[in-house]
């Protein structure tokens, strides 16, 4: 059974883990609760966002979608720190919305505005 989102890696090249760092900072608002040069990992909501300096970077076919409030204002706050849209909002239903971004350094990054989702339920 699945617990619900716990962890996103997202994977970087060695020479751009300072940059990435500099740039999700931004981007979750919090800093770095553990930094290392092999790993960094953000504390966003109660879940960990990671930066690993290893592996394929760009978009693999997976996208976790961040939650929000308010999808047009975080959608312009993250375009403004230099991710590119990659599929505009759209209304899915429901009052639900969706957008995805690519992060500098390639990776694609969902959010979503969901007036349903109580996050009091989640443990």
């Amino acid at each position: 059974m699945l617990l619900g989102l716990r962890t996103l890696i997202i994977h970087v090249r060695p020479e751009q883990l300072d940059a990435a760092k500099t740039w999700y900072t931004g981007f979750a608002g919090v800093a770095p609760c553990f930094d290392q040069p092999f790993y960094v990992g953000f504390n966003v909501g109660g879940f960990e966002l990671g930066l690993h300096p290893e592996g394929v970077t760009g978009p693999g076919g997976t996208v976790a979608y961040w939650g929000t409030a308010d999808i047009a204002s975080e959608l312009a706050r993250v375009t403004e720190l230099g991710a590119t849209v990659v599929d505009p909002i759209q209304d899915v239903g429901g009052d639900i919305k969706v957008a995805t971004v690519a992060d500098p350094f390639g990776n694609h990054i969902g959010l979503i505005q969901n007036p349903h989702f109580d996050a009091s339920t989640v443990k």
